[in-house]
């Protein structure tokens, strides 16, 4: 993983999503010393996926980055990311909702999988009467079209839209061009980022 790759890979992916799409750069695989590499190339973004991979990076790194938090959160480490993080991405339960004071997503299940986390559609007005959110983010089911994303991000769209909520975070390597098409303004890349 070089600077000028990441940095060209970075450049790519910001033009095709727009000025007014913000690009996470998602490291959960990216290693310690190679978050040095994403400092090179200039990004500014990045979201981790465990709690104490996030302390260790910002440890590091600290002022580096903006840092966000995409992965299930368990309440009891809600502190921790709290005094990192300015967005919080996937909260879906009333324990982790209630200990955090930075902003969060509520992570909505959209088509319906038992192994996916997220509340489902009908539960979220109650929901956001108990705990306001700035927005939703979902992961719609794997698939190797893009296009199969479409329906979920127009779904999750309306749904923000019924609910007066301005952020959408939606979108991953495989499918976030079509997510930006459907009104994303956050997007979460990985392997299309780092390996070009």
């Amino acid at each position: 993983m070089s600077p000028e790759a990441v940095r060209a890979a970075y450049a790519r992916i910001r033009a095709e999503v727009g000025d007014a799409v913000t690009v996470v750069a998602a490291t959960k695989y990216v290693s310690l010393e190679d978050m040095a590499v994403l400092v090179e190339a200039g990004v500014e973004v990045v979201g981790e996926n465990r709690a104490q991979e996030l302390e260790r990076k910002h440890a590091v790194y600290g002022d580096a980055f903006r840092w966000h938090f995409i992965g299930k959160l368990q309440s009891n480490k809600a502190k921790l990311v709290d005094g990192i993080c300015e967005l919080v991405h996937a909260v879906d339960s009333d324990s982790t909702a209630r200990r955090l004071t930075v902003p969060h997503l509520v992570e909505v299940n959209l088509s319906g999988e038992g192994t996916k986390a997220g509340i489902a559609p009908e539960q979220l007005e109650e929901f956001l009467a108990a705990f306001p959110a700035r927005g939703l983010m979902t992961m719609p089911p794997a698939a190797a079209d893009p296009e199969e994303s479409r329906p979920y991000f127009r779904r999750l769209r309306a749904l923000a839209a019924e609910h007066g909520l301005p952020e959408l975070s939606m979108g991953t390597s495989q499918d976030y061009r079509v997510a930006a098409e459907e009104g994303a303004t956050l997007v979460r890349v990985g392997s299309v980022l780092f390996q070009g």
